[in-house]
């Protein structure tokens, strides 16, 4: 798994794959490496890319048989996310998911939360569009500093 945290996920390459919740199982024996992972969402255009980085890096690693198990149930969650990861993402300029995405109160999540500013902190933010640079993203504005940025919406 160590090894995996240097696997930078393709499209936001400030987060490894672990840091996002994608890596799910390594179960290493009788010299056969297996990971288990689980794409952000079924379509990721990404995950050729993804499993040939895990390949490589175990390789690298003397891993001589590696096998990429893509399981799609349950299907990846925001709520995955390691702390390390949601900070990255702040550092580089996205919003982390703010709330959960999985919510056992039954309570129905905001369809646009309120969302702090990555910039500069501020809360006075709004939705310009619900999709951003990715289908994953939300495009928000800060009214403060002005700066538009991305909102990793949860799912």
């Amino acid at each position: 798994m160590a090894w995996l945290e240097r696997v930078p996920d393709p499209e936001i390459p400030v987060v490894s794959i672990v840091d996002l919740g994608i890596v799910r199982a390594v179960h290493c024996e009788d010299g056969v490496c297996e990971v288990t992972i689980t794409p952000t969402y079924s379509g990721c255009p990404a995950m050729r890319a993804i499993e040939d980085d895990i390949v490589n890096v175990l390789k690298a690693h003397g891993m001589t048989q590696v096998r990429v198990v893509t399981r799609l149930a349950p299907a990846w969650t925001t709520d995955w996310m390691s702390e390390r990861g949601r900070e990255a993402l702040r550092n580089y300029g996205i919003a982390p998911p703010r709330e959960r995405a999985v919510d056992i109160s039954g309570i129905v999540r905001r369809a646009d939360p309120d969302v702090p500013c990555p910039q500069c902190g501020s809360m006075r933010t709004r939705l310009i569009s619900a999709f951003g640079s990715t289908a994953c993203k939300a495009l928000y504005r800060c009214n403060a500093c002005g700066e538009p940025f991305d909102y990793f919406k949860a799912h």
